[in-house]
C-alpha cells in the first residue's frame, strides 16, 4: 500500500523507468494520443467523463513523485495565449513555458525522450503539457 498522492500503477511502472531528459505528455482530451505516441512511450488513458480529470489536477499529482525542469505547450496558430497556460505556470513557478505550434509540438511529444503519455478528460483546448524530468537533488 502507498502512503503518497501518485498511485496508478502504470504511471509509477513509467516514471520509475524514466530518467532526467525523459519526457512526460499530459494531454487534453483532444489529442490524437494512438497516433502520436512516441516508440518508447506508455500510453495511460485517464479520460474518465468529459471534464475529468483536468490536466492540471493530473500535473499537481505528478509534480508529487517527479522533479520538472521544463515544460512546453502548443500554441494555437493565432498566437493567441489559452487561459490554461496561467494555470501551468503557477503549477510550476520558476519555469517558462516554451510555446510550440500545432506540429512542433506534436514532433518533440512523441519523440524517443517521451516515456509516457497521460490521457486526460480536459475539455478545454490547447490544454497538452509536455514536461522533461529534471534530477533528484
Amino acid at each position: 500500500m502507498l502512503k503518497q498522492r501518485l498511485i496508478h500503477p502504470d504511471i509509477l511502472e513509467a516514471l520509475a523507468a524514466a530518467g532526467h531528459g525523459s519526457k512526460v505528455l499530459i494531454t487534453d482530451g483532444n489529442y490524437p494520443a494512438s497516433t502520436m505516441l512516441g516508440d518508447n512511450a506508455s500510453l495511460v488513458y485517464l479520460n474518465l467523463t468529459p471534464g475529468f480529470p483536468t490536466v492540471t489536477e493530473v500535473l499537481r499529482v505528478l509534480l508529487t513523485a517527479i522533479p520538472v525542469e521544463a515544460a512546453a505547450v502548443m500554441e494555437p496558430a493565432d498566437g493567441a495565449e489559452p487561459p490554461i497556460f496561467q494555470e501551468f505556470r503557477e503549477e510550476l513557478p520558476g519555469l517558462t513555458l516554451e510555446k510550440l505550434d500545432r506540429y512542433s509540438f506534436y514532433e518533440e511529444a512523441s519523440d524517443l525522450e517521451t516515456c509516457l503519455q497521460i490521457v486526460t478528460g480536459e475539455q478545454r483546448i490547447y490544454a497538452n503539457l509536455l514536461l522533461t524530468i529534471g534530477v533528484v537533488a
